[in-house]
């Protein structure tokens, strides 16, 4: 259930191989990803020049000087990213690439329907960042995260029109707009005229108002209104595919952020009888009553709530922010401050609800949303924009020339099954049309038969009032302008050398993808046999070097090694991490809704750290009960394992009426300690005191690894040292004498020489098929 407001193969082995497998990481991740970072560019025509040299030569097919060295230009790093690759280096990668392109084609990849359809796709996905206008996508980014810092409360009133209406439908619809604007500044009530004209089904439960927004939530001429009018003014007439809106800006605040909570749903039918209200009334305070005896807000969502959707999650929901959910939900979400907390039950047009607050999350800095937003700019309301203002582009470097009378008759062939969605073409259409240029786009013509099938495609049922006419006048323009982003997309290649050079390397890069799976990266993960007949061949290659199991402690001081080592001595190993005690009145062992606050920072503790072990320590005052202590003990155990921490993983220990230490009212009370079972945690809770103060390090060494190890004697045993103004401690467990690695130890590295075997094996049988002639004298000079 969503309590959303109501409103308008590649195998994963292929990383693991070959050092030529850096070109396939280049052309299809980097080049593609990297490109769409690039805004459209100009290029200058090259004047007619001299052949260009020749660098490489494989069989009949020649590569120049200026091919190799522009893609050595784009990639000479190697995968660190820091240490240049040698230009001797590429050249032979190029040239294995070169050859397992040739050796694709050969085998008519190049040719197939799937490979024209991946590299269309890849086409596609490039053309976006040249067609699309970068700057303009980043100024709208920007705008969006400037209005995100400030929520506003807003009214609309919506003076209904379709976007097809005829003229003077639409001049009426704002003339009708302005009138009440007038009005409205003259002080009338805008609830009253909200009701009295606005066309929002909403209306009569909201009287116009929209409660607070941020972007992204309405359509960005009545958002852009909305954020643009002062507080208490009206805006003038916004244009929507609805009609005109009135927008009244009621309140400004800044943004609160996003929270994440979990609800359990007690469903009231709008419908239902009062008996049946006010048994769902019951149910919620049963279920409240046993939240507030320390029961786990996770078990009963499980049990009770009836939003199946949430409810085997023990009720959580997807984070949300302003204006995602209904008013009364998020404004009880939004008043709980501390995590774990929860509200007391309330009543939407859902049912009866009790929330918990798991996380709240403030507002992102630009740069970590600046992607979302773009991607969001494109995709919502904003797209039209931007789509706009790539056409008014076009249009200014093609030219478009219409065919005034073919248009004309054109265009009379809607009718009124246009706005039902049903219309069709004249079985035989007037000469004067038929197969008759409608548009010329760059001299390229389009006809009327090709429009009309555009019109079939696209047509939609449209709203009451909607013009036949209108319609396909607008549908003419889509129609239009589709044509030139085509021609656009088109004519990449030749407008732009780095878009072709681009799409040459990611066509590469697909078919070196294919031939290398089929020749390569298949055969040696599929072949078992082969795997062990290699392994076999060169068993002294798998070797484990002489080993120590050992651990070695790292200190800023004896203090803090004397402090370590205590706490290192017996596991599981004991934490000075502080949690919260509990404090209890005479005989009270329930938990009360402070004390489950409490526990929530335990249970988040236990969760992120899955180690962690908790020692539960229950005592009573002398006064009290005998059992008192162990329910102490027992309330939170089930506290506890109710929200997932298992019982494994605590332990108990009931004092009853004789703590050390305590007396009277101290002895009321429940506390705990944290364990571990990692070494690992005992370094980290030793820095968060003071950062770097101590380093752990456990495992089996090879020499030469760790220097702490190396400078002692390697046999069973703790060392001492002092190094570097540091306090080490070495201990040995044992020494692991050399032997050799079993297949299963070495598959990993098999697998990965095999591969290394097959690849070369293949490309000497490539070299063969394609002999390679090199230009040496063309590749010494560029190494100079």
């Amino acid at each position: 259930m969503r309590i959303d407001r109501a409103t308008t193969d590649r195998s994963p082995q292929l990383n693991s191989v070959l050092t030529s497998s850096t070109f396939l990481k280049t052309t299809l991740s980097g080049l593609l990803m990297g490109s769409l970072l690039i805004g459209c560019k100009s290029s200058t025509p090259k004047a007619a020049s001299a052949p260009e040299p020749v660098i490489l030569r494989l069989g009949d097919k020649t590569f120049t000087t200026n091919d190799f060295f522009q893609s050595f230009t784009k990639n000479q790093f190697n995968d660190d990213s820091t240490r240049r690759t040698d230009i001797r280096e590429y050249f032979n990668l190029y040239t294995n690439l070169k050859l397992k392109v040739l050796a694709a084609q050969q085998e008519g990849r190049d040719t197939t329907e799937g490979f024209r359809e991946e590299l269309a796709t890849y086409h596609k996905q490039l053309a976006q960042s040249y067609l699309n206008d970068k700057v303009f996508i980043d100024n709208l980014a920007a705008e969006a995260y400037e209005r995100m810092k400030e929520e506003v409360n807003a009214s609309h009133i919506l003076f209904a029109v379709p976007e097809d209406a005829t003229p003077a439908d639409t001049l009426a619809a704002y003339q009708a707009a302005l009138d009440v604007r007038k009005r409205l500044l003259n002080g009338e009530d805008f609830e009253k005229l909200a009701r009295q004209y606005s066309k929002d089904a909403t209306v009569a439960a909201n009287g116009g108002n929209l409660g607070y927004l941020t972007v992204f939530q309405i359509v960005y001429p009545v958002e852009t209104a909305a954020y643009t009018t002062p507080t208490g003014g009206v805006s003038m007439p916004v244009r929507s595919r609805s009609g005109y809106h009135l927008v009244k800006v009621l309140d400004r605040r800044s943004n609160r952020g996003k929270v994440k909570v979990a609800h359990i749903l007690v469903r009231v039918s709008p419908s239902g009888n009062d008996a049946g209200q006010q048994a769902a009334k019951e149910r919620i305070d049963a279920v409240y009553g046993r939240l507030q005896k320390g029961e786990s807000f996770e078990a009963l969502a499980r049990e009770f709530s009836d939003d199946r959707e949430s409810r085997s999650t023990g009720g959580v929901l997807p984070i949300f922010g302003t204006g995602q959910m209904v008013q009364p939900f998020e404004e009880a979400a939004y008043s709980l401050s501390r995590p774990g907390s929860y509200s007391k039950p309330f009543l939407t047009n859902y049912g009866w609800h009790v929330v918990r607050l798991l996380e709240r999350q403030s507002l992102e800095p630009f740069e970590t949303l600046a992607p979302t937003l773009r991607q969001k700019v494109i995709t919502d309301t904003r797209a039209e924009v931007v789509r706009n203002t790539l056409v008014q582009r076009l249009r200014r470097d093609y030219p478009v020339t219409e065919s005034p009378a073919v248009l004309t008759k054109t265009l009379a062939l809607a009718d009124s099954s246009l706005t039902k969605g049903k219309w069709k073409a004249p079985a035989s259409l007037d000469a004067a049309i038929n197969q008759k240029p409608i548009v010329l786009i760059n001299k390229k013509p389009y006809t009327a038969n090709q429009f009309l099938e555009f019109v079939a495609r696209r047509q939609q049922p449209k709203p009451a009032g909607s013009s036949p006419a209108v319609m396909m006048e607008r549908l003419f323009r889509r129609f239009e302008d589709d044509r030139l982003i085509e021609q656009e997309e088109t004519n990449l290649d030749k407008k732009y050398p780095e878009f072709r050079a681009l799409m040459n390397d990611i066509r590469d890069g697909v078919l070196l993808s294919q031939v290398m799976e089929a020749n390569v990266w298949e055969k040696s993960l599929t072949d078992s046999l082969g795997q062990r007949a290699f392994y076999d061949q060169h068993k002294d290659k798998y070797q484990y070097k002489q080993r120590a199991v050992a651990t070695v402690l790292v200190a800023g001081n004896n203090a803090l090694m004397k402090q370590a080592t205590e706490m290192l001595e017996k596991s599981p190993y004991q934490l000075r991490r502080s949690v919260e005690t509990l404090a209890y009145g005479v005989n009270q062992s329930a938990l009360t809704a402070k004390q489950r606050e409490s526990l929530f920072d335990l249970l988040v503790i236990m969760t992120k750290n899955p180690d962690y072990l908790v020692e539960v320590s229950g005592s009573a005052e002398t006064a009290e009960r005998d059992t008192i202590s162990a329910n102490r003990i027992r309330n939170v155990v089930n506290f506890l394992t109710a929200n997932r921490v298992p019982l494994l993983r605590i332990m108990e220990k009931d004092y009853g009426k004789f703590r050390p230490g305590t007396k009277g009212a101290q002895s009321r009370q429940v506390t705990f300690q944290l364990f571990s079972s990692a070494k690992k945690d005992v370094e980290k809770v030793l820095n968060a005191q003071t950062p770097g103060a101590v380093t752990l390090s456990e495992g089996l060494f090879t020499r030469g690894t760790n220097p702490y190890l190396d400078a002692v004697e390697w046999k069973p045993g703790t060392t001492v040292l002092q190094r570097d103004g540091k306090v080490i401690r070495v201990t040995i467990d044992r020494i692991e004498a050399p032997r050799a690695k079993t297949f299963q130890e070495a598959r990993g590295a098999v697998i990965n020489d095999y591969q290394a075997q097959l690849e070369k094996q293949w490309l000497d049988r490539l070299r063969q098929q394609f002999p390679v002639q090199v230009n040496e004298e063309e590749v010494r000079r560029l190494i100079k």
